[in-house]
C-alpha cells in the first residue's frame, strides 16, 4: 500500500492531534504508533505549522523548499485542490484564495519594478 493511500486513510476520520517528536507519548492504537512514524517523515509537521501559512515570501519559499523533500507531495497537492484550500503552502505550491499561483506577493503596493524583487 503507498503511503499517501495509507495517510488519506487513516486522516479522513481524523486520527487526532500530531504528536510533537519531543513529547513522551505511549502510543495505544494503530494509527497513533502510524502518527508519530510519520511525523518526523513530513516536514509539515517536524518544523512550526505557521510556516505554511506566513506572510512574508521567504518563509513561503522556506515552506515550498521543505516540501521538495516530503514523501508525500503529490498527495498533499492533489488533496488542496480537491479540498479547494483557500491559502497556503500545500504539496509545495502556493495557494491564494483557492488558486495555486508561482509565487506570493506581499503585502502594500506592488513594485514598479518587478526584476527589483
Amino acid at each position: 500500500m503507498r503511503l499517501t493511500t495509507l495517510l488519506d486513510t487513516l486522516n479522513q476520520g481524523g486520527s487526532g492531534p500530531w504528536p510533537t517528536p519531543s513529547a513522551p507519548t505511549h502510543p495505544t492504537t494503530e494509527a497513533e504508533t502510524f502518527d508519530q512514524l510519520v511525523a518526523t517523515l513530513i516536514p509539515c509537521r517536524e518544523h512550526d505549522s505557521e510556516l505554511w501559512f506566513a506572510e512574508r515570501t521567504a518563509e513561503v519559499e522556506r515552506a515550498k523548499s521543505l516540501c521538495r523533500e516530503c514523501p508525500i507531495r503529490e498527495g498533499c497537492l492533489a488533496g488542496a485542490v480537491a479540498r479547494n484550500e483557500p491559502w497556503g503552502v500545500w504539496g509545495g505550491e502556493v495557494f491564494v484564495d483557492g488558486v495555486v499561483v508561482p509565487r506570493k506577493r506581499g503585502r502594500g503596493r506592488p513594485r514598479k519594478d518587478e526584476t527589483a524583487a
